[in-house]
């Protein structure tokens, strides 16, 4: 099938969809989606792994199981249709409708999970949406789309509403880009400028570089715990999962014991420039090492690490573009920076930041609200985490605030549109009725300006 013809089936179907499913009917079908995911997390985490060769079975299936409540939890009795409110003083009244058809860029690093969320996220809106799925895990994200239309059929929902490129191609992404009403792109840098200058509203997504602040005062144990969970989350390829530590250098010693406790490697010295020359190549991390494990990363990089070694420490030589380690790291391995004064900790997170992952997510283990603020105010971020793993916390989960997705936006600090977690509301289109309404008072110029 052409794209051409997927799109011209999408138009059908959502038009269909639209007319004949209120805001009760359409629910029950988002449901569904999520919960197809939930119920066959086992099966399509092992298909992810053996197919893309990345990651961690048991973490892909915590992954699809947390990532399906999440978001069937922020979308469950949300309104996405009609009339959403009237504004009691000036009579406004505010109406929701659909985008269209959704075209849905999904990665290889989320390759069950991003589709699945799309997915709802679309459908909370009455909208079709077309997936193209990176090449490298169309398997898992077709049999994911398969199993999602064969649970939703008993609900009448028109045939073409949700369809999957079944043997992706860049030629074709590109073509389904330029002919839908909006793009989600959630991948490499590449595709996402590709969305931008395909003509359509596109919604990208910003490199990550997640920076963690370790304050003074703090469980370093619970910190360096938290850290190292975080970092080695599905071996590390989520795009927000911890990618440095700063520390405080009079308190390096229980730090570092903190870590080794929790399983860290510390490299030497010496052994600094086999590590950053085992994951980068010419400035870009190597393809071989994303979502590796330890020892796959150690014996590339020629050393040799206690077999139960969870993580991989590397204290860096500079900061920003003085030291590729303080880049994206997409595998269980971390760089360690220390510091003297609080405001040295942010000035070296955001320096990092400004040579690689610019607007993303940062992370803060502190008790100290002053210094939490800092951090917040300080770092050109959408999102800090606090005193927890931000690598499953920053693209949202239940009692965070943040919308539970798969596509962190990163500001125009990360050259995006959005500074926020994407979800169902930015599939929306919006009507507004607007009348001068006799309950409001037109000041006189002397009010006004006086």
């Amino acid at each position: 099938m052409t794209i051409a013809e997927m799109v011209a089936k999408a138009r059908v179907a959502q038009a269909e969809f639209e007319k004949n499913f209120d805001q009760a009917k359409t629910d029950a079908v988002v449901r569904e989606i999520g919960k197809t995911v939930f119920d066959n997390a086992e099966m399509l985490a092992k298909m992810a792994v053996e197919e893309t060769r990345m990651g961690v079975y048991e973490d892909k299936v915590a992954k699809n199981k947390g990532k399906a409540r999440g978001v069937w939890y922020d979308l469950k009795g949300k309104k996405s249709m009609g009339v959403l409110s009237v504004d009691p003083e000036t009579d406004l009244i505010t109406m929701l409708k659909p985008v269209g058809v959704v075209a849905a860029i999904t990665p290889t690093t989320n390759p069950i999970v991003t589709p699945m969320s799309k997915s709802m996220f679309a459908v909370k809106g009455k909208n079709a949406i077309i997936v193209a799925p990176h090449p490298r895990s169309k398997k898992c994200t077709a049999k994911t789309i398969e199993l999602i239309n064969k649970a939703i059929a008993k609900f009448g929902v028109p045939k073409d509403l949700i369809q999957v490129i079944e043997e992706p191609s860049i030629p074709l992404t590109q073509e389904l880009m330029a002919s839908c009403d909006v793009v989600l792109a959630t991948g490499g840098m590449g595709m996402v400028k590709a969305a931008y200058s395909s003509g359509k509203p596109s919604y990208g997504v910003g490199a990550g570089n997640v920076q963690v602040i370790i304050d003074r005062g703090v469980d370093y144990d619970k910190a360096a715990a938290t850290i190292i969970k975080g970092r080695i989350f599905d071996n590390g390829i989520i795009c927000s999962g911890e990618q440095s530590f700063i520390y405080p250098k009079d308190e390096k010693a229980k730090v570092f014991d903190a870590f080794k406790k929790n399983g860290a490697y510390i490299v030497a010295d010496a052994d600094h420039d086999k590590v950053v020359n085992a994951l980068f190549e010419d400035g870009h991390i190597a393809g071989d090492v994303v979502g590796q494990s330890v020892q796959f990363v150690a014996k590339k990089a020629g050393l040799n690490v206690p077999a139960d070694a969870r993580v991989i420490v590397v204290e860096a030589k500079g900061v920003g573009a003085q030291d590729p380690i303080c880049k994206e790291k997409m595998c269980p391995v971390l760089a360690a920076f220390g510091y003297d004064k609080f405001e040295e900790a942010i000035q070296i997170a955001k320096t990092n930041l400004l040579n690689e992952g610019n607007g993303h997510s940062a992370g803060i283990h502190s008790n100290n609200e002053e210094h939490i603020r800092m951090v917040g105010e300080g770092l050109t971020v959408s999102r800090v985490v606090v005193n927890a793993p931000v690598s499953t916390t920053a693209g949202g989960a239940i009692g965070s605030g943040l919308a539970v997705t798969n596509t962190l936006g990163c500001g125009t600090w990360g050259n995006n549109t959005l500074s926020e977690n994407l979800t169902y509301k930015h599939l929306l289109n919006t009507t507004r009725v607007a009348r001068i309404s006799p309950k409001v008072h037109q000041p006189t110029d002397e009010e006004l300006w006086g």
